[in-house]
C-alpha cells in the first residue's frame, strides 16, 4: 500500500508523518501472532519546494520458524533512514527493496522487488551465506545484503527478471 505524504496534509508534517499509527501496529501485532500472518505497509514522503523522493515501508512477518514458533521480524525497506550520528531522518540515493526468501526441497528462491530495472542492471555477490544485490537504471538505485540459510556458489544461481520482480534460484 502506498499513500504519498505532503507536508500539510492529515497523514503529513513531513518525516514525523512516518511514525503515525505505531499504536495500531502493537494492537495488529498481537493479532497476527495468534494468526501466523503479515502485514505490510509503505508510503511516500513529497518534499515542500525541493526534489525529494524518499520511500520507506516495513513488512512484519509474525509466526515464523518451527513447529508453531511465534516469532516476530520486521524487515525494513526503502530509502529513509535515520542518521547515527545526529539522529535526524535522511532521505538517502539508494533504496533497500522489499526481499522474500522461499525455503523449497530442492533449492532457495529469493524474490525481491526492483521497480524500473531488468536482470542486466542486477549485480550479484556471494561470500559465504552472504548474498549482496546490488542494482541500478536511471535514477532507481538499490542495494540490499541477505542472508542465506545455507553458502550457495554464484554458478549454482539462477537468475531471472520479469516486471521488476527479481528472483533468484539457489539450487542445493
Amino acid at each position: 500500500m502506498t499513500k504519498p505524504k505532503d507536508k500539510g496534509g492529515e497523514a503529513g508534517f513531513g518525516f514525523g508523518g512516518i511514525f503515525k499509527g505505531l499504536a495500531d501496529l502493537v494492537d495488529k501485532l498481537g493479532d497476527l501472532a495468534e494468526r501466523g500472518e503479515e502485514l505490510s505497509k509503505s508510503g511516500e514522503i513529497r518534499g515542500e519546494g525541493k526534489e525529494i523522493k524518499g520511500m520507506y515501508g516495513f513488512t512484519v512477518k509474525v509466526g515464523l520458524g518451527e513447529k508453531g514458533d511465534k516469532g516476530i521480524k520486521v524487515e525494513p525497506f526503502g530509502n529513509v533512514r535515520q542518521d547515527r550520528e545526529t539522529g535526524e531522518t535522511v532521505v538517502q540515493e539508494i533504496r533497500e527493496p522489499v526481499v522474500d526468501l522461499f525455503e523449497e526441497k530442492d533449492h532457495t528462491l529469493v524474490v525481491v522487488e526492483l521497480p524500473g530495472v531488468s536482470v542486466e542492471d542486477v549485480r550479484l555477490d556471494v561470500k559465504d551465506d552472504l548474498l549482496t544485490l546490488s542494482a541500478a537504471k536511471g535514477d532507481k538505485k538499490y542495494r540490499k545484503e541477505i542472508l542465506l540459510p545455507h553458502s550457495y556458489p554464484r554458478e549454482k544461481m539462477q537468475v531471472s527478471c520479469n516486471n521488476g520482480i527479481l528472483e533468484i534460484k539457489c539450487l542445493k
